[in-house]
């Protein structure tokens, strides 16, 4: 089995069946015994008081006028349900010392896989229905309904569910090296490459997109195509579908308005890059599905 990514691997029962009942969903909101992961703005309440860990208050923490807030279940654990609360306009809970905000991406990092995945789930949910308080079809307010796996709306009933964006993110290579790319967005100010990613459009495949995005970004033909691994991404929610794809051409054209630079890396280069030793070329880190497409090619015996 190939390592899980980050934000895979969430254990909680999502509780299909559970949620098709309004009456349950309003008693497990009410319940003292279930339990509440809030954010504020997207960031997560975690402690680190001694391990980093994700900080649930349960019903009976929190005030009366803080259960009001708008909730999604997650799923249960040991029959016990737990909720994601947006706390974006601020919470009172218990005194906790050492418990803090903290940004999701940074919380990640010093998270189990586990609840690192959870988190994913959260912020995603949390974001999808703050952002979708309007119907898009007639413009009035919609609610949530099925414990926020989707929001309805009160005038002409549309439903509408969470939307989960695929993105294709693939290392093309060439023999001994492998194209990398540095965009214009939030890795060119790090001076990292990474591989080249774009969003899947409509009515393509996953084998179209790849070809497509990787001619439009580098001017590269690519043939065979290989799966390798896919990862949830909630920033703010996006399936990274992750790909190795075999180079038909070598020469680059770039597209310069998307992309700062695209070059072609040799295996030892990539490698270096890898154990953090090389000045000429920093990779992704391991929360990034970039990394571990990047560190497969890499470590081919060759």
């Amino acid at each position: 089995m190939k390592r899980p990514h980050t934000f895979t691997g969430n254990r909680l029962d999502r509780a299909e069946v559970e949620r098709r009942n309004p009456e349950w969903i309003s008693e497990r909101s009410r319940s003292s015994k279930s339990r509440f992961l809030p954010l504020q703005n997207l960031d997560v309440l975690i402690n680190d008081a001694r391990v980093t860990r994700l900080q649930w208050v349960t019903g009976a923490d929190l005030a009366p006028e803080d259960l009001a807030k708008p909730h999604f279940l997650l799923g249960l654990r040991n029959d016990i349900a737990h909720f994601a609360l947006d706390a974006s306009d601020g919470i009172r809970v218990p005194q906790l010392g050492s418990c803090r905000f903290e940004d999701a991406r940074t919380a990640a990092m010093m998270l189990s896989a586990e609840e690192a995945a959870i988190l994913a789930h959260a912020r995603a949910n949390v974001d999808w229905h703050s952002r979708h308080r309007f119907c898009g079809v007639c413009g009035e307010p919609t609610e949530s309904r099925r414990g926020g796996q989707q929001r309805s709306c009160s005038s002409c009933s549309a439903e509408h569910f969470p939307r989960t964006d695929p993105v294709v993110i693939v290392v093309v290579t060439n023999g001994e090296s492998c194209l990398l790319g540095q965009s214009r967005g939030r890795l060119s100010r790090q001076s990292t490459y990474s591989a080249l990613a774009g969003f899947v459009d409509q009515g393509e495949s996953i084998e179209e997109a790849i070809r497509r995005e990787v001619r439009e970004e580098a001017g590269i033909q690519v043939g065979d195509i290989r799966y390798h691994s896919s990862q949830p991404w909630p920033f703010p929610s996006s399936l990274m579908i992750g790909c190795h794809a075999e180079a038909l051409t070598t020469t680059i054209h770039a597209d310069t308005v998307e992309m700062k630079d695209v070059r072609w890396f040799d295996r030892k280069t990539v490698r270096r890059a890898l154990s953090g030793i090389d000045d000429e070329l920093r990779v992704p880190g391991p929360i990034a599905i970039a990394h571990h497409l990047i560190h497969a090619w890499a470590s081919e015996s060759r």
